[in-house]
């Protein structure tokens, strides 16, 4: 019996990481398995925000991971990691620098080029999946409501494969994952914030209703937000919400 493809093409589909998590669900899938759609008709970003993007023009993406122990230990591991990978994907792809928004949005200058979802299947306390939603603005140049979108044809103009970009950067993020080991994360986060999204730059955030100025200054082991204004602070995510 042949073994199944790791990665697989769809046509349509409400969401690719429900489709992952539906596979997880069924038996029917595996470490390493991903799924590229050209359409998404309910696509999945962070805190409950929609993802919209135009058919074939986009990298839509699920990939199965099953954490490694060094991954269990540092739950931000997984979330930096891909970050990583994708922000090192893309600007080797592109020759031009990339930056990475808290948690794991992919920025070019001040405007979004890709973001990363995260859903975690668990069996009571022990992390069992994770199904990594990647999304990367490709041919779209035309974003509705979004001004602060771009994509890769704008960043770097030329028609790209969208198809056989997800699949190089799925075997990409395969490859750097095989190897990881619990004393690789100090290192990877020291490039996360090399790269962080205004780092050293005041911003403005809000938490509940308050909107207060503070300069950022990284990301800690544990996933948090470091800030600094009068005082040192620190926000996990969904705590705080960023006004651009």
């Amino acid at each position: 019996m042949s073994q199944p493809s790791l990665f697989n093409s769809i046509d349509s589909v409400d969401s690719t990481n429900n489709y992952a998590m539906g596979k997880l669900h069924e038996g029917m899938a595996t470490h390493g398995m991903a799924w590229c759609a050209n359409e998404q008709t309910a696509g999945k970003g962070q805190r409950g925000k929609s993802w919209n993007s135009q058919s074939g023009k986009n990298i839509l993406m699920s990939i199965v991971i099953q954490p490694a122990q060094a991954l269990r230990i540092r739950p931000f591991f997984l979330s930096s990691f891909i970050a990583v990978c994708c922000h090192q994907f893309l600007e080797q792809k592109t020759s031009r620098e990339f930056l990475i928004k808290w948690p794991n949005d992919i920025y070019f200058s001040d405007r979004k080029a890709g973001g990363i979802l995260i859903e975690n299947v668990f069996a009571g306390t022990a992390w069992k999946w994770a199904v990594v939603g990647i999304g990367i603005n490709v041919n779209q140049t035309d974003f509705p409501g979004e001004s602060r979108a771009i994509s890769l044809k704008q960043i770097k103009p030329q028609d790209w494969d969208p198809k056989e970009l997800a699949s190089q950067l799925h075997r990409y993020i395969l490859d750097a994952y095989a190897p990881l080991r619990e004393e690789d994360f100090s290192k990877l986060l020291k490039t996360y914030n090399q790269f962080l999204f205004k780092k050293n730059e005041q911003v403005r955030l809000k938490k509940n209703f308050a909107v207060f100025n503070t300069t950022i200054k990284e990301v800690n082991e544990n996933g948090q937000l470091v800030t600094e204004d009068v005082m040192e602070r620190s926000f996990n995510f969904g705590g705080v919400e960023w006004l651009l």
